[in-house]
């Protein structure tokens, strides 16, 4: 950066993201110097290597939060594994699925793996057995994305969260507001008794001829 640049030429790309060309390291110093700015070097295996003129604090800033933010989206992305042996007790097993229900709950996915020693691996029904005893116990909490299948001396699943799934039909919700027209029909329906309201007016004729009686009688 700056000084430190070795290079008798670079390429510059200037503060406006514009190609200056090839040019020799004074000058691009002195541009820089002269748009108070600084001259790093962003690409120096190149041939020349290639320079931009920016703003190095604030690039730093900008690249640390860009970082930061990708740390808290691995975070997000954690799979949790619990662990289960063929033979598990009853205690240990409502442990862990109490666990596998934390886990889903908070967003996480999980995977579940039975471990299988020696001789086990001839039993392997006993495994497939305890998995999907978990399924039956998780099943308002998550739903099973991969089948079981073995990876060396382990069978696994993996669990998505249930809030996932439900995040995926929000979109059908709108369906729910088809009853909204039943409305304008009773509007629709309101004018009928505007409609009514003639047949009275037509009984007012009835009083005219009363009238034209007592004129009669007169």
């Amino acid at each position: 950066m700056n000084s430190d640049i070795r290079a008798t030429e670079v390429l510059l790309i200037d503060e406006e993201n514009a190609k200056r060309g090839v040019i020799s390291t004074k000058e691009a110093l002195a541009l820089a110097e002269a748009a108070e700015l600084d001259l790093v070097e962003v690409a120096p295996q190149a041939t020349p290597p290639v320079c931009r003129i920016m703003d190095y604090g604030k690039y730093r800033f900008q690249q640390q939060k860009r970082d930061k933010d990708a740390r808290k989206k691995q975070k997000n992305q954690v799979v949790k594994e619990i662990k289960m042996r063929p033979k598990i007790d009853q205690h240990d097993y409502d442990f862990k699925v109490k666990a596998i229900k934390t886990f889903l709950q908070a967003g996480h996915r999980v995977k579940v793996s039975i471990f299988f020693r020696g001789r086990e691996m001839a039993f392997l029904d006993r495994g497939r057995d305890v998995l999907n005893k978990v399924m039956a116990a998780i099943v308002d909490f998550g739903k099973m994305e991969m089948e079981p299948r073995m990876e060396g001396s382990y069978m696994r699943i993996m669990i998505a969260p249930a809030i996932q799934l439900e995040a995926a039909k929000k979109p059908s919700v709108p369906k729910e507001a088809a009853p909204a027209p039943e409305k304008k029909a009773n509007k629709e329906a309101a004018p009928k008794t505007a409609d009514a309201a003639p047949k009275k007016e037509i009984k007012e004729p009835k009083a005219a001829k009363g009238t034209e009686q007592k004129a009669d009688s007169e």
